[in-house]
């Protein structure tokens, strides 16, 4: 009987000092990872303000198949939502405020425990690559918070190998969503043709779009010093094409016909009313190649021969506009008799 008592008071003793020890552990919280990531600000950040792609790129969701989510109809910008239910309970999270493309703030709810603060931080690098910050903190815990963090090994071990997993899969995620391409062949049409201001260059496959940008540089300035207003997108038209190297006239469209001062460092050439064979890329600029070989594949089929006039690109969409190269139109015009 004595032995049962003193087995009584340790255990006592135990569960006393075990009680103490959640006790005085930290009222709060913090967890964060960060990871650079190869995309612009913009892209993951419409990834991250949508809920509806969590699912995709969430560690908690790969590590237990069995979770249910639920994504309301307001999932996407501020107010937007999503649940869950796992074998630990229930959990919310909704965003609560956001500066486009630079950080998002959230809030989490598990179960009856106090709500947590999640943020996101996007930061601009200067290789172009975006250092993405997730944090997650909680104040003011309650015992049995402490206790259940307690006996997972603490929030640091429980939530940080998460993150890092989530973030290399978002990272994944958006390096795929990058590359998708569609090539479409539109069949003969008509161009209405035009005058353009172009520079005219040569380049190969390695500084093709370097020497591209420098000419709509120049183009542009030179539009900007004489008040000239642009009129349609830029485009290439392609002179000579060899298997190593091309001569090309970069060119920007104007409404009428320009007289050009002598000293004028662009020229202004026109485009006549003809006959092409229209081929659109939705993607890359680097899956050009692959476009212009379906088209020239769609011509050697149907038996169609190209005219005297210089095929040429027009690029409908400007990237400053549209972050993801995935969204990029391209319109790859092929005169033909």
């Amino acid at each position: 009987m004595k032995a049962f008592k003193y087995i009584l008071l340790l255990l006592l003793v135990l569960i006393i000092g075990f009680s103490i020890y959640i006790a005085v552990q930290p009222n709060s919280f913090e967890v964060t990872r960060s990871r650079n990531i190869e995309a612009p600000k913009e892209v993951l950040y419409d990834k991250i303000i949508d809920f509806e792609t969590w699912e995709h790129w969430s560690s908690w969701v790969e590590a237990d198949p069995a979770m249910t989510l639920n994504i309301p109809e307001k999932h996407r910008g501020v107010g937007g939502s999503y649940s869950w239910e796992d074998q630990d309970g229930m959990g919310t999270m909704t965003t609560v405020s956001a500066n486009p493309y630079t950080s998002i703030t959230q809030e989490m709810q598990f179960a009856d425990y106090p709500k947590s603060d999640v943020s996101w931080l996007l930061v601009t690098k200067e290789d172009g690559s975006t250092e993405v910050t997730w944090k997650i903190a909680g104040q003011d815990l309650p015992f049995m918070f402490k206790l259940f963090s307690t006996l997972m090994g603490g929030m640091e071990k429980q939530i940080g190998p998460h993150y890092e997993r989530s973030l290399e899969k978002l990272d994944s995620l958006v390096q795929v969503d990058m590359k998708h391409f569609e090539i479409t062949v539109n069949g003969i049409t008509e161009y209405g043709g035009g005058y353009y201001l172009y520079k005219t260059t040569n380049a190969n496959s390695q500084n093709m779009s370097a020497k591209m940008g420098e000419s709509f540089g120049k183009i542009m300035q030179f539009m900007g010093e004489h008040n000239i207003k642009q009129s349609g997108m830029p485009l290439t038209v392609y002179n000579d094409i060899s298997s190593s190297s091309v001569i090309m006239s970069n060119g920007i469209p104007v409404k009428e016909k320009i007289i050009l001062p002598m000293d004028a460092d662009v020229s202004l050439n026109y485009i006549p009313k003809i006959k092409v064979l229209k081929t659109t890329l939705k993607g890359n600029y680097t899956n050009l190649n692959k476009a212009w070989e379906k088209a020239m594949a769609y011509l050697a089929q149907n038996n169609l021969e190209q005219s005297s006039e210089h095929p040429f690109e027009i690029y409908t969409t400007d990237p400053g506009n549209y972050p993801n190269p995935a969204d990029w139109i391209t319109e790859i015009y092929i005169p033909i008799q």
